[in-house]
């Protein structure tokens, strides 16, 4: 999911618009400043070991998820105490969320101008950001720390793939889409500004320029400390903090059910990802490599 944008009078003053449009070129020159090349092995960002735009903004780079450093910290999910203190430094709180009505008529694509089909776009969104501990999908797979998920067809891929529900909503969430004028008809106008307001219109960018850079796998290349690991888009921390918003916003306690800790992809099943012509590869086949 990237981002949600109003078009009507209800916008922020700054204009989102006018604000991704700087913000990429704010993005474009730090790149060049930096040095940093169009890959994933461009020189790692100071506090994660991701690089940009991998890294995402400075500012917000800490309050993604760590790597793992205990086996019992994979797919745990981060837990509602610790969502609210995220979110509160992004710039978010529980106030800010959908009301029980607003969220049970949007899960359903009721309300005003709802849609069932989309609903059930938004729904697979939340399921495979969910992947946690608790929360298995296809055959049970819980590989969420990975940055990945098994889809209905039994492929392991990244959420960042093209195919995937979580890019293909994207349409919904674009500029004049179905998911603002949604928010917007149906008393929610402050959840979208909060949204806007907060640190996901800076990461936005950061994302966008992620995914279109990172071909079919969207796997990506993490340096610290000496060691070189993989993991899927969606654990890079600005997709993660653009998701986690997006998620809080909608339901507190779905933000809190995404991964508390990014774990390395094992070096065969990344290699068997990045090698496949469409980044998918049969999760029966890998399976193992996750036990």
């Amino acid at each position: 999911m990237r981002s949600v944008y109003s078009t009507g009078p209800d916008r922020p003053p700054a204009g989102p618009r006018r604000v991704l449009t700087t913000l990429l070129t704010i993005l474009g020159v730090i790149t060049l400043a930096a040095g940093v090349t169009p890959n994933a092995t461009a020189a790692p960002g100071n506090a994660t070991g991701f690089a940009l735009p991998f890294s995402g903004a400075p500012a917000f780079e800490r309050f993604a998820p760590p790597k793992l450093t205990n086996p019992a910290q994979l797919n745990q999910p981060l837990g509602i105490a610790a969502a609210d203190r995220v979110a509160a430094a992004i710039g978010l709180s529980p106030k800010d969320a959908l009301s029980e009505q607003q969220y049970r008529a949007f899960l359903s694509g009721g309300g005003i101008g709802g849609s069932r089909d989309a609903a059930k776009i938004i729904d697979a969104c939340l399921i495979i950001l969910t992947n946690t501990t608790g929360r298995p999908m296809f055959g049970n797979s819980v590989v969420g720390s990975y940055g990945l998920y098994v889809n209905k067809e039994g492929m392991l891929q990244s959420p960042a793939k093209a195919s995937a529900p979580t890019r293909q909503v994207n349409s919904l969430i674009a500029p004049g889409g179905y998911v603002g004028t949604w928010l917007r008809n149906n008393g929610a106008i402050d959840t979208l500004l909060a949204l806007y307001r907060s640190a996901y219109t800076i990461e936005v960018p950061f994302g966008f320029v992620a995914q279109q850079m990172s071909g079919e796998a969207q796997l990506v290349t993490n340096a610290k400390a000496g060691v070189t690991s993989t993991v899927g888009m969606s654990m890079a921390p600005p997709l993660w903090i653009v998701n986690f918003a997006l998620l809080y916003v909608v339901k507190p306690s779905l933000a809190a059910a995404m991964p508390a800790y990014w774990a390395p992809i094992p070096p065969p099943v990344a290699a068997a990802i990045k090698a496949s012509p469409n980044g998918q590869v049969p999760y029966s086949k890998y399976a193992s490599y996750f036990d």
